[in-house]
């Protein structure tokens, strides 16, 4: 008999991921606050959940991709963890602070329930393709047991022990460091265009030699390009995980003065109505400054 699994929040990386449960073979059974969100995945054969209690089975696995820590303490105070009880596994896929991490868990575990956080890397495209990155910390019985479950929805599976918090870490330190390159590239392409280089160009040869890699190749190209269209992260969610970052340096007293030049940029773009946006909005900023646009 086919495992039974329980999923909140079928956005932009929610949907994918839950299709790709359903094609694994699991027997998917969704919860999303705008009901109209989790229509398609109903013709693949998923079961509708009125509710977030009542989403999961009793001991089963729940997998949540929600979009703020306020979404993640409603869902552990909401009802489904109880139901959960005892023996159950929450894995948390998204992007939250590693402080209420460790406290959800802490509620958790006073249940008889298992926490595993999952942060994942990679946009909806990438999630559609199962070729997420996947940080994964938590008890190791649990890591264990849900195992199945995210090789079903990316490509490697990273192991950061049994802190809760932990993968959190990994998953805001590693979105810091994409923020960066962006405002990196943004500020070299502007430099570049305003004395007569091809941005197309400049972006080619960066690409292809000193940074061959994801994250310059195809921002790179994006920022070129301009393309801020269709949102694959919105710079309204890139706000929020940099302030998780400067809440998380700030806790741990570590002095991150690029975060606060990103955060400064962010702030602008949301303020100037671009939050809806991709967060490679950040190189129109950059632009806007240097009189370009």
């Amino acid at each position: 008999m086919a495992e039974r699994i329980g999923f909140v929040g079928t956005g932009n990386m929610g949907l994918p991921m839950a299709t790709n449960l359903i094609r694994a073979g699991f027997v998917v059974r969704v919860y999303n606050r705008t009901p109209g969100r989790a229509l398609s995945l109903a013709g693949l054969g998923a079961e509708s959940a009125p509710d977030n209690k009542t989403v999961v089975e009793p001991g089963g696995i729940l997998v949540t991709m929600i979009s703020d820590d306020l979404a993640l303490e409603e869902i552990a105070l909401g009802g489904a963890i109880d139901r959960m009880a005892p023996g159950g596994v929450h894995i948390s896929m998204s992007t939250v602070s590693p402080a209420v991490a460790r406290k959800v868990a802490r509620q958790h575990e006073a249940l008889g329930v298992y926490y595993v956080a999952a942060p994942v890397f990679g946009r909806p495209e990438a999630a559609a393709a199962r070729k997420l990155w996947i940080c994964v910390s938590g008890a190791e019985e649990a890591r264990q047991k849900v195992a199945p479950v995210l090789e079903a929805l990316g490509q490697k599976v990273f192991e950061f022990g049994e802190d809760p918090g932990a993968a959190n870490v990994v998953k805001l330190a590693g979105n810091f460091l994409i923020g960066s390159a962006l405002e990196a590239v943004s500020e070299a392409l502007t430099l570049a265009e305003k004395n007569g280089i091809d941005r197309g160009r400049f972006v080619d040869l960066m690409g292809q030699t000193l940074f061959a890699c994801p994250v310059y190749q195809n921002y790179g190209r994006a920022l070129a390009e301009e393309r801020y269209q269709p949102p694959g992260f919105r710079l309204a969610l890139a706000l929020k995980d940099i302030n998780l970052v400067m809440g998380t340096a700030a806790s741990s007293t570590v002095p991150m003065p690029l975060a606060s030049l990103l955060h400064d940029r962010m702030l602008s773009g949301v303020a100037k109505g671009r939050g809806g946006m991709d967060w490679s909005v950040i190189g129109l900023e950059v632009m806007e400054g240097a009189g370009l646009r």
